[in-house]
């Protein structure tokens, strides 16, 4: 291949390519053609986003917080943690108390057979187990609703609604017959507790957290 006569004057300058005047500016490529410095995508690949972004391969899902991409995970709202934090410690009162009172009523029955009077107790002991297995019951139903806070549906939510609304009836029988006693403080812790849960329920945060769509 012969690249001139380097001594013609009138040929282009050392490292001049071919088919370009000196003293103006490089010519530019033509329309469509790819210029220099920039890679270009093969014939038939469609062109890619801007460098300095991942981007997804087809058929994976794209990373979370961008639009068209996976949902973030919804935050349990503050009523909800309170109302579920209150259930915990009203079971715990509720087992507490149910436990304590069942064995009671079981010595107290010991000792009115001991001494030939437990036909006449029967009736009462009966009822006092009645009310400790009740007792019971209502803290494993306490502990049911708080765990299933979490994953749970409007289900949970109207059963909770209406586990506060029999509190609160509780406690306005308990604090209006306790006399200004044991059962009219008990009336009223009862009826502070049960009215936060049913105020957390009724509401608009309420519905949207159990109402929410789960992946």
């Amino acid at each position: 291949m012969s690249f001139g006569d380097p001594n013609n004057p009138y040929g282009p300058p050392q490292g001049q390519p071919q088919g370009q005047q000196p003293g103006y500016p490089p010519q530019q490529p033509p329309a469509g053609q790819p210029g220099y410095g920039y890679p270009q995508a093969p014939q038939g690949v469609p062109p890619q986003q801007g460098y300095g972004y991942p981007q997804g391969q087809p058929g994976q899902p794209a990373y979370p917080g961008f639009p068209g991409g996976n949902a973030m995970p919804m935050e349990m709202p503050g009523l909800m943690k309170t109302a579920r934090v209150l259930l915990f410690i009203l079971a715990g009162f509720q087992l507490l108390f149910g436990i304590i009172a069942g064995v009671t009523i079981g010595a107290v029955q010991d000792v009115s057979n001991g001494v030939g009077s437990g036909d006449a107790t029967n009736g009462l002991a009966g009822l006092g187990f009645l009310v400790a297995g009740l007792l019971v019951a209502l803290g494993a139903l306490s502990i049911f609703l708080g765990v299933k806070f979490k994953n749970g549906g409007s289900g949970i939510r109207v059963t909770t609604i209406v586990y506060a609304s029999l509190m609160i009836l509780g406690g306005i029988v308990n604090t209006v017959n306790g006399g200004g006693g044991s059962g009219t403080f008990g009336g009223l812790i009862s009826l502070a507790i049960a009215g936060i849960i049913l105020g957390s329920m009724v509401n608009s945060a309420a519905s949207t957290w159990f109402n929410r769509p789960r992946y």
